[in-house]
């Protein structure tokens, strides 16, 4: 009996410490992507390529893990060239004067559904975000932990100074003011 009580602390004390660390996003496997609607009718779908993140955990459920992450925006593709030049514009991202994104925040964890709440930076501009989180849990791969995650939620492009518009014949804006964000994450414990 005295044996299967150390088994069961062995295995509760390596399951609480299995999130606790540090874990860097693993890029083969992440897409920080957004939509925006396009001409009223469609969406246009992108990704920023090139990205850098890292979630530190205290807890085994990652609750109040402190979250940090970077673009660059010229890595921006939306699968036509044309407009992604025009994106790293200074109609809109101006890449030259902004080359980066940024979000420094924590996961908040409340009434078991997780939140991302802190600060996003982008055009020179910082703005309070809270995000929807999906944790997928945590695996022992074999070669290491891993971890997954989606993230989504809205920002007002406008309130970031990307205030480019045009407007076709109706009247109606050919690029929506509101863009969704859909990250999905895949991260390794350092």
């Amino acid at each position: 009996m005295r044996k299967i009580n150390i088994l069961f602390t062995l295995l509760f004390v390596s399951f609480s410490m299995y999130a606790q660390g540090t874990w860097t996003l693993d890029k083969a496997h992440t897409k920080i992507g957004f939509n925006v609607t396009h001409m009223v009718i469609a969406e246009v779908e992108g990704t920023f390529n090139d990205f850098d993140g890292s979630i530190v955990s205290n807890s085994e459920d990652f609750a109040g893990s402190d979250i940090t992450f970077t673009a660059k925006t010229a890595s921006i593709e939306t699968h036509n060239e044309r407009r992604n030049t025009h994106l790293k514009s200074a109609d809109f991202f101006d890449v030259e004067k902004y080359p980066e994104l940024t979000f420094k925040g924590k996961l908040v964890k409340d009434g078991g559904k997780y939140k991302l709440r802190g600060d996003l930076t982008i055009h020179g501009t910082t703005k309070k975000v809270d995000f929807d989180v999906t944790y997928g849990g945590t695996i022992d791969t074999g070669h290491g932990h891993k971890a997954g995650f989606k993230i989504s939620g809205k920002v007002n492009r406008l309130e970031y100074g990307l205030s480019w518009d045009s407007k076709i014949p109706s009247g109606e804006f050919v690029v929506a003011d509101e863009v969704e964000i859909i990250c999905k994450i895949e991260a390794n414990k350092a």
